[in-house]
């Protein structure tokens, strides 16, 4: 039983560590959150040279999310896209273990008429990795019979739904930049709790003021030690539209969440940065 938490980068430059050099970030970062969402590899495969010294500065039970490319999710809608899914998949074999899920996410106007594609494409899929879908079309989220077909599709893969809960986020008006940006971009769909496997993905965003992000995450919390107690092992990824106290952040959700578990082990004590001298 555990709880990974982590955040959308690695890196952020209001966070600890930021001024490491940029080959020591990540293993800085693991030592605060043991989970990250693979979001860069959403706009460009890296290189296998890279992906291996992600791998080096985390331990194999750190959880890396990758996202596929947006060729083949976006541009080409998961068809015809045999040579960059065979490039992605190469480049990120050194991540092994680490790998947690390879994150599908699909664009908002991928509708339920086009779950047979999606079906199709995870059918081809590898079974080395263990893959999890997120949709945008409301239709996920207000249509029973669309819900059901997505389910019996992902359950047939052994895939996992991820929510992206933005529900506290848009229950006010921004109140900084950062949200206002974050308002005219991010989805706006219902909320969904539902587990398909044993290893849940959520993804939530808060506000800028931590206080509204805690408040707003209280339900997780709760699904969050249900899920413990029923032997699952979820990863929870916590947003807000500056990131500016997300790792933070994402230590306090896990330690509220070992307030309800008591059995759930403590995150380690993140490594200290020492302060840069001239000499």
């Amino acid at each position: 039983m555990r709880l990974h938490v982590g955040c959308a980068m690695w890196s952020h430059r209001s966070w600890p560590g930021r001024r490491l050099p940029s080959a020591d970030r990540l293993a800085h970062y693991a030592s605060w959150c043991d989970a990250v969402e693979g979001n860069t590899t959403f706009y460009a495969t890296p290189t296998r040279d890279t992906v291996t010294s992600w791998a080096t500065q985390t331990e194999p039970a750190f959880r890396f999310v990758p996202k596929l490319p947006k060729v083949v999710t976006h541009e080409r809608r998961l068809t015809d896209v045999d040579e960059p899914l065979r490039a992605f998949l190469d480049a990120i074999e050194p991540l092994g273990p680490r790998a947690h899920a390879l994150w599908i996410q699909l664009p908002g106007s991928f509708a339920p008429a086009d779950v047979p594609t999606l079906d199709r494409f995870l059918t081809r899929l590898p079974r080395s990795h263990r893959y999890a879908v997120e949709v945008r079309h409301p239709a996920f989220f207000t249509d029973d019979r669309a819900i059901r077909l997505l389910e019996a599709t992902l359950t047939a893969a052994s895939a996992e739904w991820i929510p992206f809960d933005t529900t506290a986020f848009f229950a006010n008006r921004p109140t900084s930049d950062a949200e206002r940006d974050a308002w005219t971009k991010k989805p706006r769909v219902p909320l969904r709790s539902t587990a398909l496997t044993d290893q849940p993905i959520v993804r939530y965003l808060g506000r800028d003021d931590s206080a509204r992000t805690v408040e707003g995450w209280q339900r997780w919390v709760d699904v969050t030690a249900t899920w413990l107690r029923e032997g699952r092992s979820p990863t929870m990824f916590v947003h807000t539209p500056d990131n500016a106290e997300a790792p933070a952040l994402a230590r306090q959700f896990h330690d509220e969440v070992r307030a309800q578990v008591p059995t759930l082990d403590a995150l380690p004590e993140p490594i200290p940065v020492e302060p840069l001298t001239l000499f």
